[in-house]
């Protein structure tokens, strides 16, 4: 039951290990690596430093024993002290250097989650149709994070180990080779639990990772208000539980499978070390007593040992860390490359001033394909549909003259709402031209066309946040009186004042916190409140009852006063008066005229009038 998160992770890890990421990856990790080249610099100084220092230290703590064996006192105390010395400078230093590395990784994952945010929303209205909100979420969230770690902890701890490993092994060899040589034969058995157990656990991780991300999007959809409700209609809480426990119960597996391998790995690298140690202290004290060799040289070289070892174990597992990281890099970059299917114009121009015309001349749409607005991996799809939808859209051409309003008439599915989109540039035609001002959509600036065209939609949108900021998105620098008189005029006046916040209330997600008579009013509160030259209302009373209805409309009346109007409704009554209907079937305008001359026509339109009046009746 509910398998389908367990085949996502089983194709995604055999597509890993067939190809983990694009070509090119590299060369763009690098790319952004040198946009940060000073960081980057100094980080590298800073660890070379540090490396000194760390190598010092055994090399002192040597001359002390020695320095005791014979006796100087003096030499004891200004040996203590300079070790206390660069004890300090070495804990200031690699805290210096530590904020050096959390400012790098940090500010690629400003960079990164801003590049993917803007990225997106500059994305289609049908990528967000088909992608799943929850998986891109988390390539926003957990892929960036997984990048963020190649610089702040993966690159810089490769580029520290690498000159710690080289300083020790070298001060090592000049103060005995062959001891030094002889610690070293056990490396291969420090190394291999790194190599096999470390890819083990990085498969685990990720796993785990593609556990987390699909509970991730299955909890984000069945907790929006409408997947609740509709979980809790179908009475289904208990399989929905079901389900989410038996994914939880698999990533608790990994965890218990995870833990072990950890603790048999670090016992056997601390395995690994002592026995290294215990070689050093044989050999190295059987050359001191036959004279080959200083104490103070065995201690320094204890010490330096136990420094060289735990580098070695950062490095051998590198590979490991790095390939996790450039699959995250892939996964974000796989975003960025996503070229949206809409897109400014070079030369766009600004909508012409004054009244604005609407025209459609021969227009032709089709939905684009999966494989041109989307991505497989956000799809939870293995591929991507590469053919196009059907035409939905047949050949329209009307036109709105400045101050008309033309009203969209007939039945669900017939492409009303699809030809607002167009207007919107929601969506691009796929052949003919829909134009504002006499001017093609796709030759407008994307600013100037969204401040011209309005649009009251019949699922008005409102976010988590306050009534305020909700109203704001249609002005953003509307004062309180502004915004309380668009409230006034689209009749919540009352609603606002029985709230004990007023303005900074919180709607609540979807705005769950009002009806849906006052959702859509506060909807038409926004479009008043951006005066736009072109108004769209799809189905803009749809959720209203007869009394709200009225009242609206005689704001949305004073709304439309001297501006183009697009006016989509299943409720006759409502367009009655346009200047021109226009009734749609299938994707084709079937019947143009007044509402007298539709109704005396005897087509489509009198049906329509005939069967809501008569029920009305």
């Amino acid at each position: 039951m509910e398998m389908a998160a367990w085949s996502t992770i089983a194709g995604a890890r055999s597509a890993r290990e067939r190809q983990p990421f694009r070509p090119g990856t590299v060369r763009r990790v690098i790319a952004m690596a040198r946009e940060r080249s000073r960081l980057f610099a100094l980080f590298v100084v800073g660890s070379a430093v540090t490396a000194v220092l760390s190598v010092v230290t055994p090399l002192l703590a040597g001359r002390v024993v020695d320095a005791i064996g014979e006796g100087d006192r003096g030499a004891v105390v200004r040996l203590a002290l300079f070790i206390a010395f660069i004890a300090v400078a070495e804990a200031v230093l690699g805290v210096a250097v530590r904020r050096l590395s959390a400012r790098l990784g940090e500010d690629l994952i400003l960079d990164l989650r801003t590049r993917v945010f803007d990225h997106v929303q500059r994305m289609p209205l049908a990528f967000f149709n088909r992608t799943r909100t929850g998986a891109l979420v988390s390539r926003l969230n957990n892929d960036v994070l997984g990048a963020q770690r190649a610089f702040s902890d993966t690159l810089s701890g490769i580029v520290s180990n690498l000159i710690a490993v080289a300083l020790t092994g070298a001060v090592m060899i000049g103060i005995s080779w062959p001891v030094t040589l002889m610690a070293l034969v056990l490396l291969p058995v420090f190394v291999v639990p790194v190599r096999v157990m470390g890819r083990r656990l990085a498969l685990l991780s990720q796993d785990a990772a593609q556990l987390d991300a699909a509970m991730m999007t299955r909890s984000t959809e069945r907790f929006s208000a409408s997947g609740a409700a509709l979980t809790k209609l179908y009475g289904r809480p208990e399989d929905e539980s079901r389900s989410f426990a038996e994914a939880a119960g698999r990533v608790r597996d990994i965890g218990v499978r995870t833990a072990v391998l950890q603790t048999v790995l670090i016992t056997s690298l601390t395995l690994a070390s002592a026995l290294a140690l215990a070689l050093v202290y044989g050999v190295g004290g059987v050359a001191a007593v036959a004279g080959d060799l200083e104490t103070g040289s065995i201690v320094s070289l204890a010490l330096l040992l136990t420094r060289l070892y735990a580098p070695l174990t950062a490095l051998a597992s590198a590979r490991i860390d790095i390939m996790g990281a450039l699959v995250s890099f892939d996964r974000v970059f796989e975003v960025l490359d996503l070229v949206p299917l809409i897109q400014e114009a070079p030369d766009a121009r600004p909508v012409p001033e004054g009244p604005a015309s609407v025209e459609f001349r021969d227009v032709r749409f089709a939905y684009p394909s999966a494989a041109e607005v989307s991505l497989a991996s956000l799809e939870d799809v293995a591929t991507l549909e590469t053919r196009g939808g059907a035409e939905i859209i047949h050949d329209v051409s009307f036109r709105v003259e400045p101050g008309q309003v033309v009203a969209l008439v007939g039945s669900s599915g017939a492409g009303k709402s699809t030809l607002a989109n167009l207007l919107a540039r929601l969506y691009d035609v796929s052949s003919g031209q829909v134009l504002v001002g006499g001017t093609d959509v796709r030759r407008l600036q994307a600013e100037s066309l969204r401040r011209t065209v309005g649009v009251v939609s019949q699922d008005g949108h409102l976010f988590h946040e306050s009534l305020r900021s909700n109203l704001l998105l249609a002005r953003p620098g509307a004062s309180d009186e502004e915004l309380l008189d668009a409230l006034r005029r689209s009749r919540l006046a009352d609603v606002i004042a029985g709230l004990p916040e007023g303005l900074d209330t919180v709607v609540g997600e979807r705005g769950y916190r009002f009806s849906g008579g006052e959702r859509q009013r506060l909807t038409i509160a926004r479009l008043l409140l951006a005066q736009p030259r072109i108004v769209v209302l799809d189905e803009a009373t749809a959720h209203l009852d007869s009394a709200s209805e009225a009242a609206v409309q005689a704001a949305l009346d004073e709304a439309l006063e001297g501006r183009t109007a697009i006016v989509i409704a299943h409720r006759l009554s409502t367009i009655r008066s346009a200047d021109q209907i226009l009734v749609l079937e299938a994707g084709r305008v079937v019947e143009r005229g007044t509402n007298e001359e539709l109704l005396a026509l005897g087509g489509r339109y009198a049906g329509l009038h005939h069967t809501q009046f008569a029920t009305a009746g």
